[in-house]
């Protein structure tokens, strides 16, 4: 996904360890704004201004979806069990879609999902993702 040149990606990861942030520092098309953040004020403003959030299950997800922006989120396969099982929506975030992993271990083909959807261009329209 990094190497799409009409993808502008946006770390808001804070508290970076030093391998991470060598990996992160190798992707040209990545701007890394953890460093910046204070608080989830911070963290909210910078979510405004982004067409959707890609992450794991943490708290940016549930302030995204909060803020009603387009939401990914990439869980496990045995993901928390507010997440319910089966789905790839939730009744918490009308916003998010959830991209599951279909077996154990299995993240190659969540991003390769999440690649398609993101390539599609009726992924995301007018602030809600396509089902």
């Amino acid at each position: 996904m990094f190497e799409t040149p009409a993808l502008h990606c946006v770390s808001l990861q804070t508290e970076l360890r030093g391998p991470d942030r060598d990996v992160l520092g190798d992707l040209p098309s990545l701007v890394h704004l953890g460093d910046e953040i204070g608080d989830f004020a911070d963290t909210a403003a910078i979510i405004s201004l982004l067409d959707v959030v890609i992450s794991v299950d943490t708290a940016v997800v549930h302030l995204a979806g909060a803020l009603g922006k387009p939401v990914m989120i990439l869980l496990p396969y045995a993901a928390d069990f507010r997440w319910m099982r089966d789905r790839a929506d939730t009744p918490w975030y009308p916003t998010a879609r959830l991209l599951r992993q279909p077996a154990f271990g299995d993240w190659d083909s969540v991003i390769d999902r999440l690649r398609d959807e993101l390539q599609s261009p009726a992924a995301i329209d007018d602030g809600a993702l396509s089902d």
